[in-house]
């Protein structure tokens, strides 16, 4: 048996990373480049896409790059003409690419609310539908990775990406059986707390509460969710779809980094029992 992660992997392929100037969308595209995927990144600033680009090209491989707003319709659009008139199709997408910011819910603007609802879910469903309407169900082939969050039990401190995230992970499932006609796997990772760049926003205090909320009592790092998202970009998960995999540490079954007082208010008829 091959191994999984075996050279010239994604020899063919050309696999778009959105969001694949930092973190864990760089850490992505340069694994399926190394396992020999072509690569389109974009991302909404130009600065980190060029830097990464150039990054990935000094290790020999094979970059096209930019700026998208997945927002709008438009901007992908662009990019996908682009990805297709240099490398002429697309096997794989990870979707990445996305952006919050902590808040408890009661100080959450309608227009915070919304911006966040428009990166992460109707960001993802734009790229998704351009990529899959003119690259991978024409061609009958394609695997879609979606990068969520862990949201099983709600993301207290983050309700907008929660209810974002829990949108792309049933989109997921949905698109999943839809596409399996078309011979597309859909798949989601969803990362606990993870080391990045883009952790770098949120107090510190928030970030040593996720790890001792954390089972394995540490973040994880961008090259573990890498590793989960090259496997179900790969052929060796053609039996996989519709899943969404947790990758954090087992954070998800124990701890919180929302922390309840004990004098939480009672309703009569209910006295808090002595």
């Amino acid at each position: 048996m091959e191994s999984i992660f075996r050279p010239g992997l994604f020899a063919g392929d050309v696999a778009v990373v959105t969001g694949g100037g930092t973190g864990i969308g760089l850490a992505v595209a340069r694994e399926l480049g190394r396992l020999g995927a072509r690569l389109a990144l974009c991302g909404r600033r130009p600065e980190p896409l060029e830097a990464a680009a150039a990054a990935l090209q000094a290790e020999g491989l094979e970059v096209h790059q930019g700026p998208a707003d997945i927002r709008k319709p438009e901007q992908v659009e662009a990019f996908v003409d682009a990805v297709l008139a240099r490398f002429g199709s697309v096997s794989v997408l990870v979707n990445n690419a996305g952006g919050q910011f902590p808040s408890p819910a009661e100080h959450l603007s309608p227009k915070g609310f919304e911006a966040v609802v428009r990166n992460n879910l109707l960001g993802t469903w734009t790229m998704t539908h351009a990529v899959a309407r003119r690259a991978m169900i024409p061609a009958r082939r394609g695997r879609i990775v979606n990068i969520t969050a862990q949201v099983s039990r709600g993301f207290p401190g983050m309700a907008h990406t929660g209810a974002a995230r829990a949108g792309v992970e049933n989109l997921t499932r949905t698109l999943a059986v839809e596409w399996a006609v078309h011979g597309l796997r859909v798949n989601a990772v969803a990362p606990g707390i993870i080391k990045t760049s883009g952790t770098a926003q949120y107090p510190e205090e928030f970030l040593d509460m996720s790890r001792r909320a954390t089972p394995l009592k540490r973040l994880g790092t961008a090259e573990e969710v890498s590793h989960l998202v090259t496997y179900l970009a790969s052929p060796q998960a053609d039996f996989v779809t519709g899943q969404v995999f947790a990758i954090d540490g087992g954070f998800g079954l124990w701890g919180s980094p929302w922390q309840i007082p004990d004098d939480v208010p009672q309703s009569p008829p209910y006295p808090v029992p002595e």
